[in-house]
């Protein structure tokens, strides 16, 4: 599954081991979210930090594949913050 085939209310796991759930349907290389981490706020989200698909109890069902134009903009952010 593509991120981009990720539709609203879906909960994901992402790279950093939060969970989240999708709030829009949108494509592209941001996705809006309610991320549950220290606190939970929703925003924008690299669609390249999401790895996988959970199901309501946040077991993973499908891990998510990310587009060229999705890696490529991974290595430029990593390469901005000095990762």
């Amino acid at each position: 599954m593509f991120t981009n085939q990720i539709k609203k209310g879906v909960r994901v796991l992402l790279r950093n081991g939060w969970y989240a759930t999708i709030e829009d349907n949108l494509k592209g290389n941001t996705r809006l979210a309610t991320v549950e981490g220290y606190c939970t706020e929703m925003g924008s989200v690299y669609s390249f930090d999401i790895m996988a698909v959970c199901d309501k109890n946040d077991v993973v069902v499908e891990m998510v594949e990310h587009t060229p134009a999705q890696l490529k903009l991974k290595k430029s952010v990593a390469k901005m913050f000095g990762e």
